[in-house]
């Protein structure tokens, strides 16, 4: 198995919020990259690589970042040889490419073949996560049909449906339906989908395919992770694992949350 990190993005939200705050007590996050801003004391992707350099599965680790950042990733990773980089060669959001090109990206360059567990780089989930149970799940999936992919999700609040995407399943936890934000009296369904998810190698080749149909398309639908995974779930199964939560260092206030928290565990 091979891990892919999505850190492609400029953090513009929290880069503005850090420039409107007047206290200057966050003003030595200004120009890092979300996926290395502190958290408890170490770079929130750091949290990561601590877990998951525990397990024999995963081979290899991947990053695809943009060209205003690579310097600062390529300095991060002198600390993980196992760990290689990819700049998708823009310089400001507006010409950005979306993660689903980003992970494509990854794909052709490093030749992926094998199972590929994508990570959205400014997101942490709850410390309860069991990554081990959560593999075992994919592989007991795998046995049963080796085109499985596994992804996550936890319960929202009726009134957050408009800020994630949203999963519907069946009593098998096969994923149904895919809605991105929709209005809570759209779906019945509060389970909000992070960018955590596990790709069968069979899955991949989908990527291309569905590139290649958005080709002229405008980047809102091709920029999410979730917009391939509404694509995906009806050519491949796609089976959900709960969890009771995530941090996503979006803006400011909740960058403070997640770091409280850390910190806090760092302390104890």
């Amino acid at each position: 198995m091979k891990v892919l990190f999505l850190a492609a993005g400029y953090g513009t939200r929290l880069e503005r919020d850090v420039l409107a705050d007047q206290s200057g007590k966050y003003d030595h996050l200004r120009g890092i990259p979300k996926p290395l801003v502190p958290v408890g004391g170490r770079p929130l992707i750091s949290h990561w690589m601590d877990i998951l350099m525990k397990f024999d599965t995963v081979e290899q680790f991947y990053l695809v970042t943009n060209r205003k950042y690579l310097t600062q990733f390529e300095v991060w990773a002198q600390a993980w040889p196992k760990l290689q980089i990819v700049s998708d060669g823009t310089t400001d959001n507006e010409t950005r490419s979306g993660a689903v090109r980003c992970i494509q990206l990854a794909v052709e360059h490093f030749q992926i073949t094998d199972d590929l567990l994508v990570i959205g780089g400014d997101t942490l989930l709850y410390e309860d996560f069991d990554l081990k149970n959560y593999l075992e799940r994919f592989l007991e999936l795998q046995k049963k049909t080796g085109d499985a992919c596994l992804v996550t999700y936890y319960n929202c609040a009726e009134h957050e449906t408009v800020k994630f995407g949203i999963l519907e399943v069946d009593e098998h936890d096969v994923v149904t339906r895919f809605r991105e934000k929709p209005r809570p009296e759209a779906t019945p369904s509060r389970r909000a989908c992070p960018c955590f998810y596990l790709y069968s190698n069979s899955s991949l080749p989908l990527l291309q395919e569905f590139l290649s149909e958005r080709k002229d398309c405008p980047l809102k639908e091709i920029d999410a992770p979730g917009n391939f995974l509404q694509y995906l779930y009806t050519r491949r199964p796609v089976f959900v694992y709960k969890i009771s939560g995530r941090f996503d260092v979006g803006g400011l206030q909740s960058y403070i949350v997640c770091d409280q928290y850390f910190m806090q565990k760092r302390g104890q």
